[in-house]
């Protein structure tokens, strides 16, 4: 008895089921969170906030005090409730064995099997419903009348008496089985807005979950890059360290043999001086003058012809050439510019070579690959972008970003290779890539002699350079243009710096032979 005293105080007064997360107001009663929160949210509009209970007024909506005794009362009951297997709802008036009820009358407080309903009062106040244990909480605790309406202005259950004569006169109210099926309603309404939410959360998952296995496959890529990167740098630094010391050793052997052959003679000079030093002292030292004066005249025995003689075989020993030594080193620059295009630029940029500007001693392979000189007039068809003198640009166009591409000279008498905007002249001297405000271009073939050229502008390059493939790399924002030579190890040749205003074009000038793209 005391245990269902307990059972009925843990009620909430709007659901009528045991308590969830109870919250209290400032009078005092309490109710589940949900029950309570969707209550006030239907009093919102009214302007006046009011408890379900005793119809307690406020201004502005109450705050929920959680009650944090009473959570810790109903979880000690629930805690010690047995199975609902062994306390489902059975038939009150089956007093000698268990028969589970089939309905439970509202009006006399009892729940029914089948048996026991065939033979209930078929009266209106004999209210049936689905059976249940919280049979009061099913009736009106001041009328004792079982609820039948529910009052929208007070989100309260109510009976005839409440809505006749009670509290509730005059409000507002609708059937149970209205109001309930208004509140599936919306129930359906929201749970498909949460499906839909749900679903659309779900993609988004599973669109991070792809940028994630994208953005980890991206970043093993550009790992494994960098880890092949600077292993080849580190091979490079290897090497080109063997070779300087190399170097140095052999230019100290050349110097130390130099030297060593010097003091051999010098030893030998001394050696015979000594001997001449002996003889005149001996001649010094003779009382005999007419001996003395036989004795052939020895003249300057240290001149200044032989001082300058072994002056002049000092100096050309020569010393460890570090000029030459340093000339093998690559800068810092250079290095972190090789970093720039293997971490950033991992494959070459396509290019394709734009046929309609050819110029007529030009033929374009049908890839659009090669450039090649021909004395054969092509005939192109006259269109304001052909180019008069043997050049061609790229079909594609750089804006931004990081870029570079690769050509093979090996078969090119003389040629130029690099970039122009798209509004460079097409006719006239000053239209040749190089030549103009408008292009910028790495000039070799003749000579194997290298320049940069740009406004007609030209920056000779050192004699020492031998290559057939070079790589030209962009960095459009930073506004730099590096040539590279591809020979072993790759090697930086010169950097143009300038601030880019149109997009930029790849560019080739030939005579005699061909130009490739590679890639």
């Amino acid at each position: 008895m005391a245990s269902a005293d307990l059972r009925r105080e843990l009620d909430c007064s709007i659901c009528l089921n045991i308590y969830t997360d109870p919250v209290t107001l400032r009078c005092g009663h309490n109710f589940c969170r949900v029950c309570i929160d969707h209550v006030l949210d239907t009093q919102e509009g009214s302007g006046v906030y009011t408890c379900p209970e005793c119809r307690a007024e406020c201004q502005e909506r109450p705050a929920l005090i959680r009650n944090i005794p009473l959570c810790n009362i109903v979880r000690s009951f629930l805690s010690t409730q047995p199975d609902q297997k062994e306390t489902g709802n059975f038939c009150t008036y089956c007093v000698d064995s268990p028969v589970p009820a089939a309905k439970s009358c509202l009006h006399c407080e009892a729940s029914l099997c089948d048996k026991h309903l065939r033979v209930h009062s078929k009266s209106a106040e004999h209210v049936l419903s689905d059976p249940t244990t919280s049979l009061g909480k099913r009736k009106c605790s001041i009328h004792k009348e079982p609820f039948k309406y529910y009052c929208t202005k007070d989100a309260a259950y109510i009976c005839v008496s409440c809505f006749l004569i009670g509290e509730h006169r005059g409000h507002k109210v609708e059937m149970l089985d209205e109001a309930s099926g208004k509140r599936k309603e919306k129930l359906r309404n929201v749970l498909q807005k949460l499906t839909t939410k749900r679903e659309e959360t779900e993609k988004r998952v599973q669109r991070l979950q792809e940028r994630r296995r994208e953005d980890q496959e991206k970043a093993a890529g550009v790992t494994e890059t960098v880890t092949v990167l600077f292993r080849d740098i580190r091979r490079q630094l290897d090497d080109l360290e063997k070779r300087v010391l190399s170097e140095i050793s052999r230019q100290k052997e050349r110097v130390s043999l130099s030297v060593s052959y010097l003091i051999q003679q010098l030893e030998i000079k001394k050696d015979e001086l000594s001997r001449k030093m002996r003889h005149i002292e001996e001649l010094c030292n003779m009382s005999d003058p007419v001996t003395v004066l036989q004795e052939p005249d020895t003249g300057d025995l240290c001149d200044t012809e032989d001082r300058e003689k072994h002056d002049n075989q000092v100096h050309g020993v020569g010393d460890l050439d570090v000029h030459l030594i340093s000339e093998t080193l690559p800068t810092l620059s250079d290095i972190i510019t090789c970093i720039n295009i293997g971490i950033y630029v991992q494959e070459a940029t396509d290019i394709l070579l734009d046929v309609n500007t050819a110029g007529n001693n030009i033929h374009i392979s049908g890839d659009r690959k090669t450039a090649s000189c021909s004395d054969i007039n092509q005939n192109h068809p006259e269109t304001p972008e052909r180019f008069q003198y043997p050049q061609v640009k790229s079909s594609g166009r750089f804006s931004s970003g990081r870029h570079y591409w690769e050509v093979d000279v090996s078969k090119s008498v003389s040629w130029r290779v690099g970039m122009c905007y798209p509004s460079i002249d097409r006719r006239g001297d000053q239209s040749v890539i190089g030549d103009n405000n408008k292009s910028w271009c790495l000039c070799g073939g003749l000579f194997n002699q290298f320049s940069v050229i740009h406004d007609s502008k030209v920056i000779r390059l050192p004699d020492n350079i031998r290559c057939d493939r070079l790589r030209i790399y962009l960095d459009y924002e930073a506004g730099q243009m590096s040539f590279y030579s591809l020979c072993d190890p790759i090697r930086h040749l010169h950097t143009v710096t300038a601030t880019f205003t149109e997009p930029l074009h790849a560019a080739l000038w030939v005579v005699g032979g061909c130009i490739k793209i590679c890639g």
